[in-house]
């Protein structure tokens, strides 16, 4: 009995999920270019208010600027031809065939929470330990350690090396930065 053929390059010909890095505000330009060129192009956006002629209104923004995602088996061929497209940086990943992959289960997450019609809005990604430096409010420019945080409320660590003491304060998420 014959074995089945192996690729040289692993997962080369199943379909996976590639990041496409844009230059800036042309998210749109490279969804349209390789939507023309028969690619499956995710481009999530979420409502974001914007100021016109003084006016303000509702319009839609991507949810991660500056990048969109490619669902497509990769190979020299397929990756050439993204490439190509007018307004991308580069394709996430170290080479052609050795491109960074986002599991099915976190692109799926957004669609689902897009498709389920609920708010969702950018947040910051922060990991317990981090270093973080608020970015506005009364704590604006204080930096410190990202201990623990819920949906709304994180708590920051203030620490005196010399003394070896800190304090902790409790804020709310979206003004903090990593520092």
């Amino acid at each position: 009995m014959p074995e089945p053929a192996i690729s040289a390059i692993p997962g080369a010909n199943s379909l996976r999920w590639y990041v496409l890095w844009t230059r800036s505000n042309c998210e749109q330009l490279v969804h349209g270019q390789l939507t023309a060129k028969g690619f499956e192009v995710f481009l999530p956006k979420v409502g974001a208010w914007s100021r016109r002629r003084g006016h303000r209104h509702l319009a839609e923004a991507p949810m991660f600027p500056g990048y969109l995602f490619l669902h497509h088996p990769m190979n020299k061929a397929s990756y050439i031809e993204v490439c190509k497209s007018t307004g991308l940086v580069s394709i996430l990943g170290e080479r052609w065939d050795r491109l960074e992959v986002v599991p099915d289960s976190e692109i799926g997450a957004i669609q689902r929470a897009l498709g389920a019609r609920l708010p969702v809005f950018p947040y910051p990604y922060l990991r317990e330990g981090q270093r973080v430096r608020i970015a506005r409010g009364p704590l604006a420019d204080v930096e410190g350690i990202f201990v623990r945080g819920n949906p709304t409320k994180g708590l920051l660590v203030i620490s005196i090396n010399m003394l070896q003491r800190s304090v902790a304060v409790e804020l709310d998420c979206t003004l903090v930065a990593a520092a």
